[in-house]
């Protein structure tokens, strides 16, 4: 069983800046696509896939980004933020220059499925088919009536 909050709480180390993650990782799973592994996430997400501002954006790519220039950077790796923070961006001279070399990318979106097809690069259509077939398959099955049940109607 898996389930998604969409609620907005701030207390500390606690929000919802990661319910985009949270969402995209139970589809991921229920379609059965991996996804990308070069790429970090962060956003919240309202109950119809619209995703919204979170805290701390700047922080959050600049940390990925150190994190894959120490590991290496392959030209692969990225940020997905929501479309909403782009206007807080003030990112590391150091940062931005490996943007325009395209050594990183900070992708920015405004639904669930635009971080769906980039995270699996599946696209949505046949993602959410696969969803919809391995939800029917998970699906339990009604036992047959028991004798009792069929001698009595019930």
């Amino acid at each position: 069983s898996a389930t998604i909050v969409f609620e907005q709480s701030y207390h500390e180390v606690d929000g919802d800046s990661a319910s985009l993650a949270e969402l995209c990782c139970l589809l991921s799973a229920l379609a059965e696509a991996p996804i990308q592994q070069g790429l970090a996430i962060t956003g919240a997400v309202d109950q119809f896939g619209q995703v919204q501002a979170i805290g701390a954006v700047n922080e959050k790519i600049e940390g990925f980004y150190e994190l894959c220039a120490a590991r290496g950077l392959t030209g692969q790796q990225g940020v997905i933020i929501p479309a909403a923070n782009l206007s807080q961006l003030n990112l590391e001279p150091h940062v931005i220059a490996a943007v325009e070399r395209g050594d990183f990318t900070v992708y920015a979106v405004q639904h669930l499925n635009e971080a769906l097809e980039l995270l699996t690069q599946a696209d949505q259509k046949g993602l959410y088919e696969k969803i919809e077939q391995r939800l029917r398959e998970l699906q339990p099955q009604e036992p047959p009536p028991s004798l009792w049940q069929r001698w009595f109607g019930s």
